[in-house]
């Protein structure tokens, strides 16, 4: 075979083994409901960490003011201060409603390990670093998961 008849068979082939690696995402609902703590709205950031427990990506950020985002704790550190949060963030949450939001997420997160955290904080009152704590699985998804402050109960679903 000539040099020429072999980049079509050679190409077509290549495609079809990389077709299957591309990432692709799906979305995910995620659903925190607060619970009726008596304070003003709660600030939240609901985000990604791997299976070593570093940070991976932010799912979103309930409450839009940069300057009180230290007080979510473990996320503010993970991200070093610098979260980029377009696109990605909204009002704070008041007492005993429910954020309800969708994201982007990539199918190899799924049962790979990482897991699904809430940070919560509310003016005056206590600060709750890694409230809720879930792994990202597909057996998890529409399991509700309770919080150790604020957030009454939160799940995800796929």
């Amino acid at each position: 075979m000539k040099p020429m008849n072999l980049v079509w068979p050679v190409a077509a082939i290549a495609g079809a083994v990389a077709l299957p690696t591309t990432a692709s995402a799906r979305k995910v609902t995620l659903e925190t409901q607060l619970g009726n703590y008596g304070g003003d709205g709660a600030y939240l950031a609901i985000y990604l960490t791997d299976r070593s427990g570093r940070y991976h990506s932010t799912l979103w950020v309930a409450g839009t003011k940069a300057k009180y985002w230290r007080h979510l704790g473990d996320w503010y550190r993970a991200t070093g201060g610098k979260a980029k949060v377009d696109g990605m963030s909204g009002a704070s949450v008041g007492a005993g409603k429910t954020l309800k939001v969708t994201a982007d997420v990539a199918d190899v997160l799924l049962d790979a390990g990482y897991e699904i955290h809430i940070d919560s904080a509310v003016e005056k009152m206590k600060e709750n670093p890694s409230e809720v704590v879930v792994p990202l699985t597909a057996a998890g998804a529409g399991k509700p998961a309770s919080g150790k402050g604020y957030v009454k109960s939160f799940r995800y679903t796929l």
